[in-house]
C-alpha cells in the first residue's frame, strides 16, 4: 500500500474552508497518541498549525493536542478530516497543490525500551506527499474485481497442511474501504482460499482491545454461511502507547488478557503473542491454561529459530514446560533474498540503482540488524538521501527481511503450532521469487508438522494499492504449496 496520508480523492469541499479526508499510512489501527506530527503547504503557502483540525467520529482535536489521545483509536477503515479554516471556502472543482507531511511512531515496534521510566524509543513513519488535486464530494470508485477463477483443487486427506490465510493479506484494500468484513471474507470463499482464518486483532476489531457485539455476529455469522475455521488470533502489544512513557508490567498483563478473552469468544485455539517476557508469561500461562489457548511467539525477520533472543525464549518454555507453549513460523525469517516488491518500492520513493544494490548488499551481511539498518542510513546521508523519503523502509526493509538458513525450523520443530506463509510476490512460474517454497514444504514435511500454513502476503507494505489483488496472489500461493505438498508425496511412493 503506498505509504500516504492522502490520495487523489482526498481534498473535499467543506463549510469552514477545505478538508483533506485522511488514511491511516499503516497496515493496523493505531492510536491517535501515534501521530507526531502534521504540516500542510497549501498552492505554496504553509498552513499556519492554528487554522488546521483534525477531526475522527465527529470529534475535533487541535494538531498539538494529538500526541496527548493515547486512548483515541485511529481504526484502519476511519477516514478522519484534517479540515483547514480557510475564507472563501473552495468550490467543487477546485485544483489546488498539496503538500502535506506527517510523522508516526509504531507504538509496537520498540526499538529500545525507556530509561528511568521514560519513553522507549520506536520505528517512526514518515510520510511526505505532494500531489496536485481537484476538489471533491465522496471516495474513489474500487475497481471491479476478477471473477471467472476456476475453482481450488479440493483438499485430500494425503495433504500435510492445511491451507488459510490471514486477513492481514488485504490490508491495503481494506484500509481503503474496498471490502467490508462481511465481503472480505465473502470474497475468500469465492476464491476457494479458507478454511483457515487468520486476523490481526489490532486491524480488524473496531472496538479494539475489545470485541463489539457487532463484530461477534458478523464472525459468526460469516463462518456459518462459508464453513470457514479460526486458526490463529494476532495479538499486538502497544508499549507505546503513550507519549510519556511505556506499558508498565500490570498493563501488558491486562491488555494481553482482555485479547486472549477475545480469541476465545470467537472461537481461536491459538494468539500469536509478540511480547514473550518471561514474567508476562507466567502470569499469562494460568489464563491460558483457564481458556484453553495455546500460545505461540512469532519467530519473524529479523531473527531465527536459533537467534539469541528465541534461545532465552527456549529456556522460559523449558522452566514453564507447557503444552500451550510454542512458536508461529514466519518465512520473512527464512528468505534467500529481497523481495522485488520491496526494490521497487524503493525505487519508486527516489532511490537509484547504486543505492538499491548497496541496500541487498548490506542487507545479505551477517552484521545485527540494527548495525545493518545504521549502515543504510549513513550510506543515505552520506549521498545526501534523506532517509525520510523511504518512509519507514530504511528500517523495515532489515526488519521484514531475514536470511536464516531455512533448515532451521527443524530445529524446533515439535514447538512450532502455526505458519505463517509469508509471501511477497508470486512470479510467471508459479514461484516465489524470494523465499523456496518447495524446499520449506519439505522441511516441514519431513519434520512432522501438521498444522496450518496461514498465507500472508505482506507484499501490501509495498506495493501501490491497486497494482495487484493480494486475495488472487493468496489462491496463486496456495496452489504452490499444494503443488509442492503432492510432488513431494509422490515422490516418496
Amino acid at each position: 500500500m503506498p505509504n500516504g496520508l492522502i490520495d487523489d480523492a482526498s481534498l473535499r469541499v467543506h463549510p469552514d474552508g477545505l478538508a483533506l479526508s485522511l488514511t491511516i499510512p499503516w497496515y493496523r489501527s493505531l492510536w491517535l497518541s501515534s501521530v507526531t506530527t502534521l504540516r500542510l503547504t497549501l498552492d505554496g503557502a504553509e498552513v499556519p498549525e492554528e487554522d488546521l483540525t483534525f477531526e475522527l467520529d465527529g470529534v475535533r482535536y487541535a494538531i498539538p493536542d494529538l500526541p496527548q489521545q493515547s486512548d483515541v483509536l485511529w481504526y484502519l477503515q476511519s477516514h478522519p478530516l484534517l479540515i483547514v479554516r480557510r475564507d472563501p471556502p473552495v468550490a467543487l472543482g477546485e485544483t489546488h497543490e498539496v503538500e502535506l507531511h506527517g510523522e508516526l511512531r509504531l507504538p509496537y515496534m520498540q526499538i529500545a525500551p525507556g530509561a528511568d521510566g521514560g519513553p522507549g524509543v520506536y520505528v517512526p513513519n514518515v510520510v511526505h506527499q505532494r500531489l496536485t488535486l481537484i476538489a471533491g464530494d465522496r471516495d474513489a470508485t474500487p475497481p471491479a474485481l476478477v471473477a471467472e477463477v476456476p475453482p481450488a483443487p479440493a483438499a485430500t486427506d494425503e495433504d500435510p497442511f492445511r491451507l488459510g490465510l490471514t486477513l492481514y493479506s488485504a490490508s491495503a484494500e481494506f484500509r481503503a474501504g474496498w471490502y467490508d468484513f462481511d465481503g472480505l471474507l465473502d470474497r475468500v470463499a469465492e476464491l476457494g482460499i479458507g478454511p483457515g482464518i487468520e486476523i490481526v486483532a489490532s486491524q480488524m476489531l473496531s472496538a479494539y482491545p475489545a470485541l463489539s457485539d457487532d463484530f461477534v455476529s458478523k464472525w459468526r455469522a460469516a463462518f456459518d454461511r462459508h464453513g470457514f475455521d479460526a486458526s490463529s488470533f494476532g495479538a499486538n502489544l502497544d508499549m507505546g502507547k503513550r507519549r510519556d512513557r511505556d506499558m508498565t508490567p500490570d498493563e501488558e498483563f491486562e491488555v494481553s488478557e482482555l485479547l486472549f478473552r477475545d480469541a476465545k469468544t470467537l472461537g481461536f485455539p491459538l494468539v500469536r503473542i509478540q511480547s514473550a517476557k518471561p514474567e508476562l508469561l507466567r502470569r499469562l500461562l494460568p489464563v491460558a491454561e483457564e481458556l484453553n489457548l495455546k500460545l505461540a511467539y512469532e519467530i519473524h525477520a529479523p531473527m531465527g529459530p536459533n537467534s539469541p533472543e528465541i534461545m532465552k525464549l527456549r529456556d522460559v518454555y523449558a522452566e514453564l514446560d507447557s503444552p500451550l507453549l510454542g512458536f508461529v513460523a514466519d518465512f520473512s525469517s527464512t528468505m534467500h533474498s529481497m523481495s522485488p516488491t520491496l526494490l521497487r518500492a524503493v525505487r519508486r520513493a527516489g532511490l537509484d540503482d547504486e543505492g538499491v544494490q548497496r541496500l541487498q548488499d548490506i542487507w545479505a551481511t551477517d552484521a545485527p540488524m540494527r548495525a545493518r539498518q545504521e549502515e543504510f542510513i549513513q550510506y543515505l546521508r552520506g549521498r545526501d538521501f534523506d532517509p525520510g523519503r523511504l518512509g519507514a523502509f530504511a528500517h523495515l526493509a532489515f526488519n521484514m527481511h531475514g536470511h536464516v538458513d531455512p533448515h532451521e525450523w527443524a530445529d524446533i520443530m515439535p514447538q512450532i503450532l502455526h505458519v505463517h506463509a509469508k509471501f511477497y510476490d508470486i512470479d510467471e512460474h508459479g514461484q516465489e521469487p524470494a523465499i523456496d517454497y518447495p524446499e520449506l514444504v519439505r522441511i516441514f514435511v519431513e519434520g512432522g508438522y501438521r498444522g496450518y500454513w496461514s498465507s500472508e502476503w505482506e507484499g501490501h507494505a509495498f506495493a501501490e494499492l491497486g497494482e495487484v489483488d493480494p486475495l488472487l496472489l493468496v489462491r496463486k500461493q496456495h496452489d504452490l504449496i499444494r503443488a509442492s505438498m503432492r510432488a513431494l508425496h509422490a515422490a516418496a511412493r
